[in-house]
């Protein structure tokens, strides 16, 4: 699949994983449409072609959403790829969870989502045409301790991502996940030597991977035809 001029949009991308899918769409030819949840620096949309579009959004409100989208639909006819990469985490052990805290992470990392995905998915299906990947987690995978909200909220993306490949599959739209492992970030930079060593222990390729391995995983399933309904995990063997 040629994506040269596909309008493609990426939540959560001002930084790590989503900027980095971002710059690979944009290298390969697409249309870029950025967002954040606040509006998009100046020197971010100044790394991007001068046909990227951005848009400010909550994805945990339905509302927010829709007013951009409609503000999105005016400049553009519709997405040819969305890439659901927005979420969040608060870790903390279940026994100490705050239910709120459990519901504020499943909100927007699934709830937000469906959000995104419900109008667009629309679109798509009236054009017979479409490509969307979610991004989920070995932790929705595996679980992991301390992470009941986050776990929860990723396996639910790969439950909608099946039900999502089953539905559009009739009018040529694919839908995958992708769930990567121990990818570098500010988060396992932050962690100690000791710390990075034990969860290494657990990588069999012995290292973390990085967000533009995640990016090329992205682009291949935005271009093969033929892949739906699956959740690729890019973690280094950790879920063997």
């Amino acid at each position: 699949m040629d994506l040269t001029d596909k309008n493609v949009l990426i939540t959560g991308s001002t930084r790590g994983i989503g900027l980095a899918v971002a710059k690979a769409f944009d290298v390969a030819g697409a249309r870029v449409i950025l967002h954040g949840r606040s509006a998009v620096r100046p020197d971010v949309m100044a790394e991007f072609g001068e046909n990227t579009l951005a848009i400010t959004a909550d994805i945990a409100d339905e509302e927010s959403v829709n007013n951009a989208l409609t503000g999105l639909f005016e400049e553009i006819d519709g997405i040819d790829i969305l890439i659901n990469n927005a979420g969040i985490v608060d870790d903390k052990l279940t026994m100490g969870m705050k239910p709120s805290e459990f519901a504020n992470v499943v909100n927007t990392n699934l709830n937000g989502t469906f959000n995104v995905t419900q109008p667009i998915f629309k679109k798509m299906l009236r054009a017979r045409s479409g490509n969307i990947i979610n991004m989920a987690s070995v932790v929705g995978l595996m679980g992991n301790v301390g992470q009941a909200n986050y776990a929860a909220s990723k396996a639910g993306i790969v439950g909608l991502t099946k039900s999502l490949a089953k539905e559009g599959a009739m009018r040529g739209i694919r839908v995958n996940a992708i769930a990567p492992g121990m990818i570098v970030s500010d988060m396992t930079d932050a962690l100690s030597d000791k710390v990075k060593e034990q969860v290494l222990e657990a990588v069999p390729l012995k290292r973390f991977g990085n967000a533009t391995e995640i990016a090329q995983t992205a682009l291949f399933l935005a271009q093969n035809d033929y892949i739906t309904g699956q959740t690729i995990t890019v973690d280094g063997g950790l879920y063997i």
